[in-house]
């Protein structure tokens, strides 16, 4: 149970982030005004408190891990919403980062 919450937070950090990310873009960069960059804003700060019901205790593992999280989850996001078109180089790149934070997650340690 412990590792489908912490798989389902880290998705839900990425939304949040990602998402955040691109409002701001969107009110910014494609002039959709002010309001998008405070949902924005609010998005962004969801992120940084979804982070912390980790059931790791470590941030520094926990943000490095979302690290590689927020990689994948980008491109994942550019192809759904912007229709970002990933080459071969993306995707090897995004399963080298999560295959990174199944190791920094979630490897046996001694207690």
């Amino acid at each position: 149970m412990t590792l489908v919450r912490s798989i389902a937070l880290f998705l839900l950090a990425a939304l949040a982030e990602i998402g955040g990310a691109w409002l701001i873009w969107q009110g910014v960069r494609e002039h959709r005004g002010l309001l998008w960059v405070g949902a924005g804003v609010v998005a962004l700060g969801a992120y940084g408190f979804v982070a912390t019901f980790q059931p790791d205790p470590n941030f520094g593992r926990i943000l490095a891990a979302y690290g590689g999280i927020f990689v994948a989850g980008s491109l994942a996001w550019g192809m759904v919403v912007d229709g970002f078109r990933p080459d071969r180089y993306d995707y090897l790149g995004a399963l080298i980062c999560l295959v990174g934070v199944a190791v920094i997650m979630y490897a046996p340690r001694d207690a």
